[in-house]
């Protein structure tokens, strides 16, 4: 199976989306993964290279930093709310498994508007939907368009990873297994890109075995 290594470096800021407002571009220094990475195409989409989407991600001592952003010829933003299924839209994911040698992953899944869906599990059928009891998004998610795409940026506190992995450190050398996505099932026709690729013969998000490797330095 190919592995997909990727390092995740201290950030200068305290916040990606602090540094990513609409009136600061996000400096080059700030922690990436990649130089970014760009996703690749799943063979579900063959016909739809119009779509591209690239990642990066950083931390400090509070929280993973995430940035998601695509370039899409055609974009869907209508599910809202609380129950809103953002898969169904233009959407960027990301999904990670906070330990080592454990299966279980968080996935982030957004779409353009502020709809979102946090879950965590093993596989899709035992995903359990999280849904936050506060008005305050304690993600900081921050959304952003430009001509002919989008982006996200968010960061995941430490403290909300402890909630369900109390044993959850960052250092110097750590590793996580995550992979990143662009989807958009209600698209005609739809299209589904990956950052690591998708080797189960039965085609999923939600396949753990099959994410790459961040490295944390």
């Amino acid at each position: 199976m190919l592995k997909v290594t990727a390092v995740i470096h201290t950030s200068l800021f305290s916040l990606i989306s602090r540094a990513t407002d609409s009136r600061r571009k996000m400096p080059s220094t700030v922690a990436k993964i990649f130089t970014p990475t760009k996703f690749t195409h799943i063979p579900l989409s063959p016909s739809f290279h119009t779509v591209k989407a690239w990642a990066q991600l950083a931390y400090d001592d509070s929280a993973l930093l995430v940035r998601l952003w695509t370039v899409e010829y055609k974009h869907r933003a209508v599910e809202t709310g609380k129950l809103g299924e953002p898969c169904n839209d233009s959407c960027l994911e990301f999904f990670f498994c906070p330990m080592e040698n454990n299966a279980t992953y968080i996935n982030f899944e957004n779409n353009s508007i502020g709809c979102y869906y946090l879950g965590i599990g093993t596989e899709l059928p035992n995903i359990i939907r999280l849904i936050p009891n506060s008005k305050e998004d304690i993600f900081d998610r921050n959304v952003k368009k430009f001509e002919g795409g989008w982006e996200i940026t968010y960061k995941i506190p430490y403290e909300f990873i402890r909630r369900f992995f109390p044993e959850f450190k960052v250092y110097d050398g750590k590793k996580i297994r995550a992979n990143c996505f662009k989807c958009a099932e209600l698209i005609e026709p739809p299209h589904y890109l990956s950052w690591s690729p998708i080797t189960r013969e039965k085609f999923t998000f939600h396949a753990s075995e099959c994410f790459g490797e961040m490295i944390f330095v």
